[in-house]
């Protein structure tokens, strides 16, 4: 199957072949027939799979009859992040570089009025977070005239909170309006919402539920706590990975982390929400064109990331969401490409590594690094204080019953009997 055979119009197929597309993906395969047909779409697809270009490329066809001197948003695009909205962004631009759409971006950390003069100036499609899509609202954004309404990673939006957000930006649009919801995971919010705003939707699941890419080869290095920088920075200068992503639970370790990656003369870059807008995009464009070759970052980088043949990704702490797991493993390994993901485990982790096997359908391999080799004598310390706990306790004393002794009743006072008193008999007329 070709995209031509899909039905693309040349413009795009110009653009995507000097991207270097050459066959569609399965994702792509099913969705763009049936977003070319206005059909309503509900897809789940893998990470990685080319969900953008699935929707991105029939969206961008269906709009191309532009009108310049009326234009009017006919294109809506809600998605989670700052990251993913300017990396959809990115895509679409690509992609539409040969028509004459204008395509917009709205995010937080932006200044509103200066998006408010692009809207002004005519937009064709709007590529937005959706507390930024509520700012304009409340501006003055019209979306009544909206033809393509698209929530992309809809699992995460809805994990961060934004299902009243959604709630309210639906009636805004016109009653006959095409839908296309697409999720990297398959939940019980996912499909409510989906009751909620698609009307006789074609289903689409190009994969098992919350699972990984197969040319995603996984691995997990046991490893204790304080060795893991040491094992992190060992595997990246001994194998030479030119390009590793690395994620870390929190914001504090990703800081802490960077730190001891310099000393061993790392390149190192960092991206999590206490950095600015315009730090995390100078950071992230670095990571693309070589000049950092370790991103430490948190779970806000998971989804909309999207670094072409991205080789490796390594969980320095596995995340609390077992799904994020599938979002943070799914940047690499795309399109197709082979990728490696590398899980350092602790002690404490050894457990929840099980939650994300559960999760995946599959067993991840855990192998020890030589020089690297978990300490068997070290427990657990919330175990270990559990257990301290239990020792130091008071053996409390068996419960018996307490017999008490019976106390004698009172004797009672003999009570005199009085002699029976002597009645005259009453004598009736038979005697």
């Amino acid at each position: 199957m070709s995209f031509e055979k899909l039905g693309i119009i040349k413009p795009i197929l110009s653009a995507i072949k000097e991207l270097g597309y050459e066959k569609p993906t399965t994702i792509q395969t099913r969705s763009i027939p049936l977003v070319l047909a206005k059909s309503d779409v509900f897809a789940t697809a893998q990470t990685g799979t080319g969900k953008t270009a699935a929707f991105g490329l029939p969206m961008l066809q269906r709009l191309r009859n532009v009108t310049p001197e009326a234009r009017v948003v006919r294109g809506l695009i809600i998605s989670p992040t700052r990251e993913l909205s300017i990396q959809i962004y990115e895509d679409l631009q690509n992609y539409a570089k040969h028509m004459s759409l204008n395509i917009a971006v709205f995010v937080g950390g932006k200044d509103l009025e200066t998006q408010q003069k692009i809207l002004k100036e005519g937009v064709d499609i709007i590529i937005a977070t959706p507390g930024r899509v509520m700012e304009h609202v409340e501006k003055s954004l019209d979306l009544s005239h909206v033809e393509i309404f698209v929530l992309d990673e809809a699992d995460r939006m809805l994990d961060m909170g934004f299902m009243k957000e959604i709630r309210k930006i639906h009636p805004l649009l016109p009653k006959r309006h095409q839908t296309l919801l697409f999720s990297a995971t398959y939940s019980d919010k996912v499909r409510k919402l989906s009751k909620l705003i698609l009307t006789k939707p074609e289903f689409i699941e190009t994969s098992k539920k919350n699972s990984t890419v197969d040319t995603i080869n996984q691995v997990a290095y046991l490893v204790d706590t304080d060795k893991k920088a040491p094992l992190l920075a060992y595997i990246i200068g001994s194998r030479n990975f030119r390009q590793v992503l690395v994620f870390t639970r929190t914001k504090a370790s990703a800081d802490e982390l960077v730190l001891e990656l310099k000393k061993d003369g790392l390149k190192c870059g960092i991206i999590h929400g206490d950095k600015t807008q315009a730090n995390r995009l100078k950071t992230l464009n670095e990571f693309k064109e070589g000049k950092i070759k370790v991103l430490v970052a948190t779970d806000i980088a998971s989804r909309g990331l999207d670094i072409e043949e991205l080789p490796f990704v390594i969980n320095y702490e596995l995340p609390s969401i077992p799904e994020d797991y599938v979002h943070r493993v799914g940047r690499t390994g795309r399109a197709g490409r082979d990728g490696v993901a590398i899980s350092l485990i602790d002690i404490y982790e050894k457990f929840d590594i099980r939650a994300v096997e559960k999760l995946i359908g599959m067993k991840i391999p855990q192998e020890v690094v030589k020089g690297f080799e978990p300490d068997p004598t070290i427990r657990r310390k919330d175990q270990d204080e559990q257990k301290l706990k239990s020792e130091h306790k008071k053996p409390e004393p068996k419960r018996t019953k307490k017999v008490q002794p019976k106390l004698e009743k009172p004797k009672k006072e003999a009570v005199k009997k009085k002699a029976p008193t002597s009645k005259k008999r009453k004598t009736t007329k038979r005697d």
